[in-house]
């Protein structure tokens, strides 16, 4: 027997984001993704409703077989995706029906290099900790439902989640447990394997095609009905959801920049919904919307050790930018008896910036409107034409030194003298990791120095090799971006210190204090875990209130302040924002662009547009709007932008719509 279905095809264009009637044989449903035949090429297609009518006048294709079968509530949350986020069906498909190679040889175990040793599991919760997995399990009986578990560095938020696992499963169900970043995949697969064995299935985009392959067909049997990973992972097809466990959910990371700009903790709540499974969020330093929206379980401080003392440093005082007085006294203090720190300075490099001055001009890139970044040669010592003597061992030899952007990845050789004026007056402003560790290696050479960003740790294998190294050393310092404050556990860990907390206070976007508050506050607790530790902050900032309650440990206040800061002006969790941005070979085609945009949405509250900075030669602007009807907004300009398609094309002009931007 054979009955119609619609299907809709994966494919990127646009103009065929409609379903399309196929015939299939009657034991197929709804979730199958089938091979079929679309105009004169085959392609794949899931199956989203089943008994249909056949359009007039057309004669149905058959599919050609099955090629796997996907839950059904994966399918209704892929199309919610598409709605929500102004995508198209078939692009939101593709997340939950990833192409899917053919098998060649043995299946591959992507979770034996785990490494990061687990901690055994407690004789018993602590009250808090108890008291919150009570009402998830009660939760998890009663039907689902989002829930915000709060609680500082060290309070036993990820036994909760392990806990509450072993609930869902205990009532035949699976689990997902996201984390921000793929670094720190191993060690809450290391975690999780320690109490699931092999039952723990891995997903994130540094798997291979058939890796990802091998785990999906675990997940879906049934083999592993419990898996971590990343942003990705939340679309994981298992049978049945029980719970979902969003680790560190701060963290801006969980926003997918390319189309469908879907947030993971956003789509994460809308599957435990339509699966009636738990949703658990947890960090130490909680969004806004979070604190906001959601129930609280509060697991408060830490269990085993204090919280660090803080000592927050004005720089205004000091003359040794990057390292402070007090700052290298602590550093002194390890370097003489043994011990270990952390260092964050959130910029790679050298310097941010490379400035000549006797003309005024800063070197910037060709392509983008901002400064090119310098990065020094390995090498230390030389003349630096332009720096002070005092300066010269930090920075190293101007002329081995490459400028780069950090944006487009052009390149250019810093040279010893200003390309404008022929000046040798050129000066590095501000200070990157680069500098820091070479500063370190001026003042405490004692110390072994591990570096922690995007330029020292390019694949899995060097970041893991990194950590490993900073887990077993006697004296230490482990420098790094912002890299270095997430969820990472190390023993011995005495000291931690922010070299500049105002790198980012300064920005134009009106989560700058949120953001610079969660980075300070999570890399304190990286400090004292298993004995009393020391903070260190570095500000020309001290009286900001990013600082000052970061300082005090004080969550709470800043939530408070922050809240009442967003209500006055319109911003999440209070309203959504529904950002079009457009980008093209001139700015004047982008504003007038956004401007034919913005009379065809004047129902809603809009800013601008504006113009942006340049990024990879193309000009970019943006509209933003205050809605709440974020989902009205974005689909009436996803039509009007579909509508004005070839007349942007012919003036080389691509947009986005991208809903709940995580920056402006």
């Amino acid at each position: 027997m054979s009955r119609l279905a619609s299907v809709y095809p994966i494919v990127n264009a646009r103009s065929l984001a409609r379903p399309f009637t196929y015939e299939i044989e009657d034991e197929v449903g709804k979730g199958a993704v089938l091979a079929i035949r679309f105009g004169n090429a085959r392609r794949r297609g899931v199956v989203v409703d089943t008994d249909t009518e056949a359009p007039p006048d057309v004669e149905p294709v058959a599919a050609e077989r099955v090629l796997e079968t996907l839950p059904p509530a994966l399918v209704d949350l892929a199309l919610w995706v598409a709605d929500y986020y102004g995508s198209t069906p078939a692009r939101a498909l593709a997340l939950i029906a990833p192409q899917q190679p053919a098998r060649r040889g043995e299946r591959r175990d992507v979770t034996a290099s785990a490494g990061l040793p687990a901690e055994p599991a407690p004789v018993q919760l602590s009250e808090s900790q108890g008291r919150a997995l009570a009402r998830i399990e009660t939760l998890l009986r009663d039907g689902g439902g989002n829930v915000l578990l709060a609680g500082a560095t060290g309070s036993g938020k990820t036994e909760v989640y392990i806990r509450a696992c072993e609930a869902a499963l205990a009532a035949g169900r699976g689990a997902i447990v996201l984390v921000p970043e793929i670094a720190l995949t191993p060690q809450t697969l290391g975690r999780f394997q320690a109490r699931f064995g092999d039952r723990v299935a891995l997903l994130h985009s540094g798997l291979t095609d058939a890796e990802r392959r091998d785990e999906r067909e675990r997940i879906v049997t049934g083999e592993a009905p419990v898996v971590v990973g990343a942003r990705s992972a939340v679309f994981a097809p298992l049978p049945s959801l029980g719970v979902v466990c969003v680790d560190e959910e701060h963290d801006s990371s969980y926003k997918q920049e390319s189309d469908p700009r879907y947030d993971a903790r956003t789509v994460a709540a809308k599957r435990a919904a339509l699966e009636g499974a738990v949703a658990i969020f947890g960090t130490a330093t909680p969004r806004p919307e979070s604190w906001q929206a959601l129930e609280r379980l509060e697991l408060g401080g830490r269990i085993a050790a204090p919280m660090p003392t803080v000592r927050v440093v004005d720089l205004r005082e000091q003359t040794g930018y990057p390292l402070s007085g007090p700052l290298l006294t602590e550093l002194g203090r390890l370097a003489e008896g043994g011990g270990k720190a952390i260092l964050l300075l959130n910029r790679r490099g050298v310097a941010p910036a490379l400035h000549c001055r006797a003309c005024g001009v800063t070197r910037r890139c060709p392509n983008c409107d901002v400064a090119f970044t310098l990065h020094g040669a390995a090498s230390t010592g030389g003349k630096a034409a332009g720096t002070r003597p005092e300066d010269r061992a930090a920075f190293g030899s101007a002329r081995d030194g490459t400028l780069r952007c950090h944006h487009c990845g052009s390149r250019e050789p810093a040279g010893e003298t200003c390309p404008a004026c022929g000046s040798p007056e050129v000066a590095r402003i501000g200070a990157g990791t680069q500098r820091l560790e070479r500063e370190l290696e001026r003042h405490v050479p004692e110390l072994e120095r591990i570096r922690l960003d995007a330029d020292a740790v390019a694949k899995p294998e060097d970041l893991r090799a990194a950590l490993e190294r900073f887990a077993h050393a006697d004296r230490a310092v482990l420098i790094g971006t912002q890299m270095v404050a997430k969820g990472h556990h190390f023993p011995g860990v005495e000291l931690a210190a922010v070299v500049d907390a105002d790198t980012g206070l300064g920005l134009p976007d009106f989560r700058a204090e949120e953001r610079t508050f969660q980075l300070l506050t999570q890399l304190a607790g990286r400090s004292g875990r298993d004995a009393p530790g020391r903070v260190i902050v570095q500000t020309f900032q001290p009286e900001s209130r990013a600082v000052q309650h970061a300082a005090r440990h004080d969550v709470t206040g800043f939530l408070s302040g922050e809240l009442e800061r967003r209500r006055a002006l319109g911003y999440p969790p209070f309203r959504h924002l529904v950002r079009v941005l457009v980008s093209g070979p001139e700015a004047a085609d982008t504003i007038r662009a956004l401007e034919e945009l913005k009379a065809g949405l004047a129902e809603f509250e809009l800013l601008g547009p504006a113009p942006l900075l340049r990024l990879r030669s193309r000009h970019r602007a943006q509209l933003v709007g205050k809605t709440d009807r974020p989902r009205a907004l974005a689909s009436r300009a996803a039509a009007l932008l579909s509508a004005a398609a070839p007349a942007m094309r012919r003036a080389g002009l691509t947009a986005v719509v991208d809903v709940d931007p995580q920056s402006l």
